[in-house]
């Protein structure tokens, strides 16, 4: 047991997680050598935000998010979780974490009040203060509590194991492709959720690959790729990254071809939309809105609307993953 004083989850540390110089490396399969998965990562991660780790297949995330649920023990490197350090208590870093898998990995013999009973009691939950049915409630379990978990549906499993993680009240939860597979409604709710859980000072951490949920949902996202942080940065800057920008003009008359004085220009892509629109897609760095519109007017098109488009977040991280795969 260690000697050390722990600092108290009341104390409300500036980070929910520091993570210093972590790697992790696998035996390579034949016995020849080592695969590095982890490289050396430093993370980070404000108290109270709702923070995106994005990244491709391989790069690195799932073996990230079992060193810190406590599953895989790393090669080096320092892991903080709410101000306690993994090494010297262990206890309390993994009582200030909740994980939901992506897998739907649930007993089919207990019912949801039942697997929430027993993940609270073995965190050491006293009985009279599990919200077991608070919780089943909230995620809409509350008339679901006494049946066996193999009769419940895809979604409701997911929202189960959400609960499950939540059952000893954590100050950090991992949604580890949480509406993987779930349907349009039930992703909205499981979101809204998600808002008031974080609204109520939980900070949540989030991988997915539905990249449109981190850029309605998240307000820093760090990229992984091949082991590495490539990005780790707030939304807005991150998405500041791309100088490019789109403008679609409406013509009063819709148009058959690209006028030729917009089509020989080289700093300016002018394409023709179904509808006989111009999209001009420019560098924000080297071309301005009014002087597009000028030459737009030049060229004889006479403007009925205009409409700018910026850059997305799946833009951003296909363009820094392609680079770092260079």
């Amino acid at each position: 047991m260690s000697t050390a004083t722990p600092e108290t989850p009341e104390a409300s540390p500036r980070y929910a997680l520091e993570i210093r110089g972590l790697r992790k490396t696998y035996a390579a399969r034949g016995g020849e050598g080592e695969k590095e998965a982890l490289k050396g990562i430093d993370l980070s991660i404000p108290r109270g935000s709702i923070y995106g780790l994005l990244g491709p297949n391989g790069a690195g995330k799932s073996t990230l998010i079992n060193i810190l649920a406590g599953l895989v023990n790393k090669t080096s490197g320092s892991v903080r979780i709410w101000g306690f350090d993994q090494d010297t208590n262990p206890r309390m870093s993994r009582a200030s974490i909740g994980v939901v898998p992506q897998e739907l990995h649930l007993d089919p013999f207990f019912t949801p009040r039942e697997a929430m009973e027993i993940q609270a009691g073995l965190y050491g939950v006293p009985p009279a203060e599990r919200r077991t049915e608070a919780l089943l409630t909230a995620l809409g379990l509350g008339d679901k509590m006494n049946v066996g978990a193999r009769s419940l549906s895809g979604g409701m499993k997911r929202r189960l194991l959400i609960g499950k993680a939540l059952s000893h009240s954590p100050p950090v939860l991992i949604l580890d492709e949480p509406t993987a597979g779930v349907d349009i409604d039930l992703r909205r709710q499981l979101w809204d959720y998600v808002r008031e859980l974080n609204a109520e000072g939980v900070t949540i951490i989030l991988t997915t690959h539905y990249l449109e949920e981190a850029e309605e949902m998240c307000d820093r996202i760090a990229i992984i790729n091949h082991g590495d942080v490539i990005a780790d940065e707030p939304k807005s800057a991150l998405m500041g990254r791309l100088d490019s920008k789109t403008m679609t003009i409406v013509p009063m008359t819709a148009l058959d071809v690209v006028p030729a004085e917009l089509a020989a220009r080289t700093d300016v892509s002018t394409t023709l939309t179904v509808g006989g629109a111009l999209a001009m897609t420019y560098s924000r760095s080297h071309a301005s809105l009014g002087s597009l519109l000028d030459l737009v007017h030049s060229a004889g098109v006479e403007i009925r609307d205009v409409t700018t488009s910026e850059a997305s977040l799946e833009g951003v991280f296909l363009d820094l993953i392609h680079g770092n795969d260079q």
